[in-house]
């Protein structure tokens, strides 16, 4: 890469590495960068001939990778796998995942980590998850003639490949071998700027949510709470402060309703002030028993890897971060036939845009349209039976990712 992204790439980390001071999120990032390289070298032999590399950002992105992960592990387990993270919330909830070898930070993006980082992890495929592009690791990969691939990626006009000056992030779009692609709309970019090694696969995002819901487990206690609820029950899921205020005022003025929270951040007294923001009775999951079930009124989620198999009880499902960079995951609640409520910053992702237009998803950006959105929900059963129906049909249609990246990569 040019000097100036190397400039660009060392001064971020150095501003990391102050950050670290004061966070504890950027510290788990930075000092778990030292570990990383040590501990692919201790599940890597230097004499794997097979080994995938899977990149993520974050949670989200891992979950798109996670069936290609899965299937790669169930029919040619002589593999070994390497997952990576850039994100400490996503690193955090998945360095115990059993399916890999090794799950690491991948360092910053500098000359000297990609290559130490390779030579570690020896892939003989790269991939790498819906928009991860870093310059000097993809230089590297293509230098040693790794094939690599981007899964579920989503494109938009806005974006630098797309600019008159975005000559060098074009340059790392030529080191993938092929590009699986969401949408034909992100197919067409790339044709413009001379792309044309590119498949519209759809997201792999679907197919991990549908393994989900096969494999959900049973929660008897919050079952508990839904059926002492004379209204419906509502499972607001990554929600932020915005999100929250929202959803509390609710809780408050409408004692028919009763509802889960799973905060995303659960780091500090986050959880302990959610409580004390209502009147009525809300107990953590963790201290959630059959006992005190049917006297709660809300459950704050306190713990990570329980939101996906509580989406089921929801009778509305509400998912936050539309407030602040964008939505998380809608798909964990679509899947269920639930209809879904986001804030106003939904736009980036594809399946949030569609649902909307079908009247499966219902977009608000304040107060008095999340009371309108709400209110209807709660109080019209055929509007909320057809918005579900809406959502549960749209992820049926969008199944089989998979299946076309698996058949390309790995040809029978």
């Amino acid at each position: 890469m040019t000097p100036l992204y190397n400039l660009a790439i060392s001064l971020y980390a150095g501003a990391a590495r102050v950050a670290s001071l004061k966070s504890e999120k950027v510290r788990k990032m930075t000092s778990g960068h030292k570990e990383s390289e040590a501990k692919v070298r201790e599940a890597i032999d230097a004499d794997d001939k097979k080994v995938m590399w899977v990149h993520a950002a974050s949670l989200g992105e891992f979950e798109q990778g996670r069936p290609l992960i899965e299937r790669l592990r169930e029919e040619h387990p002589e593999y070994k796998i390497v997952v990576t993270f850039f994100s400490p919330s996503g690193y955090e909830v998945r360095k115990n995942y059993d399916k890999a070898d090794a799950v690491v930070y991948l360092p910053f993006d500098t000359p000297k980590n990609a290559k130490r980082m390779i030579d570690a992890i020896n892939p003989s495929i790269a991939v790498f998850v819906k928009y991860e592009f870093w310059g000097n690791y993809l230089n590297e990969l293509k230098k040693r003639n790794i094939p690599t691939y981007l899964i579920s990626g989503i494109f938009r006009e806005g974006q630098a490949f797309f600019k008159p000056w975005g000559g060098e992030f074009r340059k790392m779009l030529d080191c993938f071998d092929h590009l699986y692609v969401q949408d034909e709309p992100s197919r067409k970019l790339l044709d413009g700027i001379g792309v044309e090694n590119v498949t519209v696969a759809g997201d792999t995002r679907f197919d991990r949510v549908t393994q989900i819901m096969a494999q959900t487990v049973d929660m008897p206690e919050i079952e508990a709470v839904k059926r002492s609820c004379a209204g419906k029950f509502i499972v607001a899921g990554s929600t932020w402060q915005p999100d929250e205020a929202l959803l509390l005022k609710l809780l408050d003025e409408r004692k028919d309703v009763k509802m889960v929270i799973a905060p995303h951040v659960l780091e500090g007294n986050h959880v302990e002030e959610i409580m004390k923001k209502t009147g009525r009775k809300c107990t953590r999951l963790s201290e959630l028993t059959m006992d005190n079930a049917e006297e709660t009124d809300c459950v704050i989620v306190d713990c990570y890897g329980k939101l996906a198999s509580i989406y089921r009880y929801g009778d509305i499902a509400y998912v936050g971060g539309g407030f602040g960079v964008g939505i998380h995951n809608i798909n964990e609640a679509a899947v269920y036939g639930v209809p879904v409520v986001f804030g106003p910053k939904y736009q980036k992702f594809k399946e949030a845009r569609d649902l909307v237009e079908r009247g499966g998803a219902f977009s608000i950006s304040d107060e008095q349209e999340f009371d309108s959105v709400m209110h209807r929900l709660l109080d019209d059963d055929q509007a909320l039976k057809s918005a579900g129906d809406v959502a549960g049909a749209y992820i049926k249609e969008n199944i089989g990712a998979t299946d076309i990246i698996w058949r390309d990569i790995w040809r029978k």
